[in-house]
């Protein structure tokens, strides 16, 4: 775990970090993608790579989701490390087949004979003004098949950790990144570490209500803890780090001890990560329990592009603390 005294890094910083120091360790990583080489994506996260690395380790491709994915699924099968870098999260609908259908079974049609070790990097998030094709949160859709692992990071500390992770991973696996978080700065260790996928961190303790929490609404979770604190309701905040494999062990110990239990998550709340988290906990912490499980997902309709309307689309620490006060009858 990261102490106060570590040095600063943003989420940014500590995801190229990560990668920097995997192609150093490893010839066999390269990234790939859209403005991933001179401009280091648009978010400048990558920038300076290219000078390291050059052009044949640090790749700049078409406007062709489905086609350089699926270089990076070839890539992986031959032996190299790939990591595939899709700018925004809305574009892996363009990808879907070869993650889909060719990285998340090509281990098991081989009968164990073929590995793919990818790295398929993108987005989350809403709150950037980007409209309903930029903004959504897709990362549930990956969650659902056999064969592919989601991370979800929400603190530079685990960004780098969880990536590392995820580039030595023989499997593909699927690192989502809120784009509204490559600012935020957090302790991140000069040592190396890796943190393993599946396991779940307790971002705060509590005793009154438990709060899972993915990626960006970690921060916005507690938030709502500090406030529900001064209304003498304690709040647990628990963060997956992955959705698959998720950690259910953590989940439900937490909400035992804790007896109710509200999932945070920016993808839709229909059919999504809430409601599995929640299924996971209905199950496995019923007798425990003193009221049903409240999910809080973003809203269902197209991310608009107006301010005021997208901000209303995503879940709030005003929606955490009133669904906090009713579950504790407070």
């Amino acid at each position: 775990m990261p102490e106060a005294d570590d040095r600063q890094l943003t989420l940014g910083e500590a995801i190229k970090e990560a990668i920097q120091e995997e192609m150093r360790r490893d010839e066999r990583v390269f990234i790939m993608g859209e403005d991933v080489a001179e401009a280091g994506t648009p978010f400048r996260v990558l920038a300076g790579l290219l000078d390291e690395f050059g052009a044949e380790r640090v790749v700049n491709t078409p406007i062709s989701e489905p086609g350089f994915t699926g270089i990076g699924v070839g890539a992986a099968m031959t032996g190299l490390r790939p990591i595939v870098d899709i700018m925004f999260g809305d574009f892996t609908t363009l990808a879907m087949d070869q993650m889909v259908n060719q990285a998340a079974k090509i281990h098991y049609m081989s009968g164990g004979k073929w590995k793919v070790p990818m790295v398929l990097r993108t987005t989350l998030g809403a709150g950037r003004r980007s409209a309903a094709q930029h903004s959504q949160s897709l990362h549930a859709w990956f969650a659902h098949i056999p064969g592919l692992k989601v991370v979800l990071p929400s603190t530079p500390y685990d960004a780098k950790g969880l990536m590392k992770s995820a580039i030595r991973d023989d499997n593909p696996v699927v690192v989502v990144e809120d784009k509204m978080m490559y600012r935020v700065k957090g302790p991140v260790p000069e040592e190396e570490y890796t943190i393993p996928l599946g396991v779940a961190d307790i971002k705060r303790a509590g005793s009154d209500i438990t709060i899972v929490a993915t990626s960006s609404m970690v921060p916005v979770a507690l938030g709502a803890a500090d406030t529900l604190e001064k209304a003498g309701i304690s709040a647990e905040v628990i963060d997956p780090r992955s959705i698959w494999p998720l950690d259910e062990k953590a989940l439900i110990e937490s909400a035992s001890k804790t007896s109710r239990v509200i999932v945070v998550d920016e993808g839709y709340a229909r059919y999504g990560v809430t409601a599995e988290i929640a299924s996971v906990i209905a199950e496995g912490a019923f007798f425990n329990l003193e009221a049903p499980v409240k999910r809080i997902g973003a809203m269902h309709v197209p991310v608009p592009f107006s301010p005021p309307l997208e901000d209303l689309t995503i879940p709030s620490e005003k929606a955490i603390v009133e669904a906090a006060q009713e579950l504790c009858g407070k």
